[in-house]
């Protein structure tokens, strides 16, 4: 195969891995955008000042209904961090909104089923409560004033701006907020915003997974998860996962057809899981917790996460397993052979026309203007 047509194959990879994601794509982040829009941001300090139980349940809630943006969800955690919030509150919130967010648990069932999306859904919470644990027995109030001095310098990571902003109508009733013309106006800000912060991700992560799709032979990933040895497979899914995350540089929902291209070359369930979850530690943002809290709090950030999301997908499989609800056949949907006149056809004309909608309000009240303030 001569090197034009082996890029082309990746290319078409890519694309018809973008097809298939294309609807929950945009309804993902159309759900995402409605909930932010009618949901303020202005209590969210007054509401995590601990590491309770209740603290973390409410931060979970919160990240979830806000953008995955990997990058938008790390600023807003430093910034409501800075304006009192309790620390571990403010992992647990950022963890919560690049792990359980609409847009992710859509693409996921699309393209891998629901046993995915449901262990997506089982170890977030689990590994808010590993990572609770861990920072109870490692932060020290030191590393704590120390993470708060440096967060006050104010050094700028990426999406400051999105992190901090917050249009959303609060009168009226749930109904009425979403149907009146702030609504929608706020509404189509958001779902531009969102997407505007993570279509570099998402570009990465297809165009890498139509390579690897297209180019590694299924041999090299048998031996590389070690196929061959089922339990020690089991093992070595959650701790390479991980580490193939940090290395992609692939984030928010960008993972998931990349994860899908490694479930169907032998990783372990608990790989995929924590694969997915680890989009929280690939480099750039590893270099941001740096600039945000030092690396003394840094590294214990990125220590604590590995454990957490290592532990929580290894025990996530172990539930499925005695269930019986982890697939037996690697066939996650990464793409059509050929685009046809379909269901997921006919999905993309309706989605691609509200998307339009919500696109041609954005440019008509003002959005570009906002979107170059914000950064």
């Amino acid at each position: 195969m001569d090197l034009a047509t082996a890029l082309g194959h990746a290319l078409w990879m890519a694309f018809a891995m973008l097809w298939e994601i294309l609807w929950p794509l945009i309804l993902g982040f159309g759900l995402s955008a409605v909930v932010q829009a009618v949901v303020s941001k202005g209590e969210m300090t007054k509401l995590l000042p601990d590491d309770s139980p209740k603290s973390l349940a409410i931060a979970c809630g919160l990240g979830a209904a806000s953008s995955s943006c990997s990058y938008a969800a790390v600023a807003l955690g430093r910034s409501i961090f800075r304006k009192g919030a309790n620390f571990t509150a403010a992992m647990a919130f950022q963890l919560a909104s690049t792990n359980l967010v609409a847009e992710l648990t859509i693409i996921i069932i699309v393209l891998m089923g629901w046993q995915f999306a449901a262990a997506e859904f089982l170890g977030g919470p689990l590994m808010v409560v590993l990572m609770a644990f861990l920072f109870r027995r490692f932060l020290s109030r030191k590393h704590i004033a120390e993470a708060r001095a440096q967060a006050d310098r104010g050094l700028k990571g990426k999406m400051e701006g999105h992190a901090e902003m917050d249009m959303s109508v609060t009168e009226g009733s749930l109904w009425q907020r979403i149907t009146s013309k702030d609504g929608f106006t706020a509404t189509s800000h958001y779902f531009v915003m969102d997407f505007a912060a993570v279509w570099k991700d998402i570009a990465v992560g297809l165009l890498i997974a139509g390579a690897l799709a297209a180019w590694v032979p299924s041999d090299f990933w048998k031996n590389f998860f070690l196929v061959s040895h089922p339990v020690a497979a089991k093992i070595w899914g959650p701790i390479v996962g991980p580490i193939v995350a940090i290395l992609s540089f692939v984030c928010s929902v960008g993972n998931v057809p990349l994860a899908a291209v490694l479930w169907n070359g032998g990783i372990s369930f608990s790989g995929v899981i924590a694969f997915i979850y680890a989009d929280l530690l690939v480099l750039p943002i590893i270099d941001i917790y740096r600039k945000y809290y030092g690396w003394k709090v840094a590294g214990l950030i990125v220590a604590v996460f590995y454990v957490a999301m290592f532990v929580a997908a290894l025990l996530v499989e172990f539930v499925f397993d005695a269930f019986g609800l982890i697939p037996s056949h690697r066939s996650a949907q990464v793409v059509e052979m050929s685009i046809s006149f379909n269901y997921t056809t006919v999905l993309n004309m309706i989605f691609l026309a509200i998307a339009a909608l919500l696109v041609l309000r954005f440019f008509k009240t003002g959005g570009p203007k906002m979107m170059a303030h914000m950064g």
